[in-house]
């Protein structure tokens, strides 16, 4: 179970944070949630500079702070041939001392004072100064704006946000919950509130989505692992706590969520060398500078100290990686198209639809041998256009297609009622046969409320099933799952849609005989023409006779 579902007062506290802002001028979900971030990254400066300081102070290293010396404004940046007295005194006269640019220290200020602060020092000493510290979220935060425009509006989320902080220490320490965990469940809860933005056909991919295919294409420690339109990094961090979790030894003594699945970010045998390497493991890109951002600071808040995710379009020309990865998993924007002429070459489709050159892009990324898992519109399946059909025979003929798990229409609800469906395949090798399966329910009702119900739905059956390889003679088409050889799919035109294969169940319905149906409309009679039994005629000319006399 999510960890704030032990801890209503921090979702509480979240969702008076999103009231502030609401009330203060902000009411676009996405603007709110990117000048959130922006302090949550000032406070993790701080802290994060404290605790490097405590563990220099513990082995006797070396250190020195970010907040060590003065910062100018940009506009006052020394030219190159000044002295370094000159420079120190410009920096004295100028500057601010960076000690006041931590979180501890403008926090105390009077409202005013602290806008004044945030927007004329701390925010421009993120952009500028810290850029040489080469931080991921820093490099693509050139063109951020700090827009909170109330004092007071400030002084109410740095109090929140401190406030969140206190509790998330309170349940670490008293639970026996580990802070990481609850620190990423207080973003990821955060991030929910921006599926009513629904910016470029850009949203969430449900959290239990991502767990179930994450578990079935089974990441390991040392694949590489890449989203080619990660959003806000969803993808990237299950595959992350997959790994983790699949390192810890103690997994059967955790806790289920919601939804029958086991995640943690940390684990005992996580040492510097492991937690590095699983680090540099992932990489994303997206289009949009804002997720570029969310999706760094949702790594972070979950303990990836340098995530990989970078801004580029990688259905461009100015995208040239092949072949770089073990794992791909994503869930590619719908229903999109792109101009013609920024296609990269190496897509060979011949269509601009999105949804298709992702295909195409998500088998170039992979190694031979290298396994992909997204998402897709179900028109994907069946279209009959060319290039739908070589989508398909790209992942049958080129790849070994594994399984297409159709979901129901209410799984992006409420900001997209499409029926979507799961496809895995590993490049290389040949089809032998796929496995189908139709997920009727994914444990959540169906309608824009999308409300948690009993059980886990269907998610934990697919995983059992699917990772247990039944043999042909259990195999009945009259199920919601079943297997169906290569040699049939290409007879079909190379078709995937669950229904197409599916063999019907036709109940057979006995009616009785019409002479029995007239007797209980019209009435029973016996041979001298006497009534016998009152039918439905009789029964209702009475009811309104006796209506009739009411008035």
């Amino acid at each position: 179970m999510s960890l704030l579902q032990h801890n209503p007062n921090i979702k509480s506290k979240i969702q008076d944070l999103w009231n502030k802002f609401w009330s203060g001028g902000i009411s676009n979900p996405l603007t709110a949630i990117e000048q959130i971030t922006y302090l949550l990254f000032m406070k993790k400066l701080d802290e994060n500079d404290k605790e490097a300081q405590y563990n220099a102070e513990f082995t006797g290293d070396p250190f020195t702070s970010i907040f060590d010396g003065y910062f100018l404004l940009p506009g006052d940046k020394p030219k190159e041939n000044v002295s370094k007295e000159d420079l120190e005194r410009l920096k004295k006269e100028k500057g601010i001392e960076k000690e006041k640019l931590r979180w501890s220290e403008f926090k105390r200020l009077p409202s005013e004072e602290m806008l004044q602060r945030v927007q004329q020092y701390v925010f421009p000493f993120i952009k500028e100064d810290l850029d040489k510290e080469d931080s991921p979220f820093v490099k693509h935060m050139r063109n951020a704006v700090f827009i909170i425009p109330k004092p007071s509006l400030l002084t109410e989320a740095v109090k929140i946000i401190d406030s969140i902080y206190e509790d998330i220490e309170k349940d670490a320490s008293e639970k026996g919950q580990d802070f990481q965990d609850i620190q990423g469940d207080v973003y990821e809860y955060l991030l929910s509130e921006i599926a009513s933005a629904g910016k470029n056909g850009q949203f969430r991919t449900p959290r239990h989505i991502i767990k179930l295919l994450v578990e079935l294409v089974d990441p390991k420690p040392g694949n590489q692992i890449a989203d080619p339109a990660c959003g806000t990094g969803g993808f990237l961090l299950d595959a992350y706590q997959y790994m983790v979790t699949q390192l810890d030894g103690n997994k059967r003594n955790k806790e289920k969520d919601e939804d029958g699945f086991i995640r943690t970010s940390k684990s005992a045998k996580l040492t510097s060398e492991v937690k590095l390497t699983l680090d540099q493991s992932l990489q994303g890109y997206d289009i949009d500078q804002t997720m570029v951002r969310l999706g760094l600071m949702n790594l972070m808040m979950h303990g990836i100290n340098n995530p990989q995710i970078d801004y580029k379009d990688t259905l461009s020309k100015s995208y040239e990686e092949s072949s770089q990865y073990n794992i791909v998993l994503a869930n590619p924007p719908f229903t999109g198209n792109i101009d013609k002429g920024d296609i990269n070459e190496e897509l060979k489709l011949g269509t601009t639809k999105t949804e298709l050159l992702f295909i195409e892009r998500i088998y170039n990324m992979l190694k031979i041998g290298g396994t992909a898992g997204i998402i897709v519109p179900q028109g994907v399946l069946f279209g009959g256009g060319k290039a739908f059909t070589e989508a398909r025979k790209l992942m049958i003929e080129k790849s070994q297609l594994k399984a297409v798990i159709s979901a129901p229409s209410g799984v992006f609800k409420p900001y997209a009622g499409v029926s979507t469906a799961l496809l895995i395949f590993t490049k290389g090798g040949e089809t032998e046969k796929v496995w189908f399966y139709n997920m009727d329910s994914d444990g959540y009702s169906l309608d824009d409320k999308r409300q948690k119900e009993d059980g886990y739905g269907d998610l934990q059956d697919i995983v059992i099933k699917y990772k247990s390889a039944k043999p042909d003679s259990e195999n009945d088409r009259k199920r919601k799952q079943f297997t169906v050889p290569k040699k049939e799919i290409v007879g079909e035109d190379y078709d995937l849609s669950f229904s197409r294969y599916k063999e019907e169940v036709y109940e057979e319905i006995e009616y009785e005989k019409p002479k029995i149906i007239l007797e209980k409309l019209m009435g029973k009679y016996n041979d001298q023409g006497e009534l016998e039994e009152k039918g439905l005629e009789q029964e209702i000319n009475e009811k309104l006779r006796q209506l009739k006399d009411l008035f």
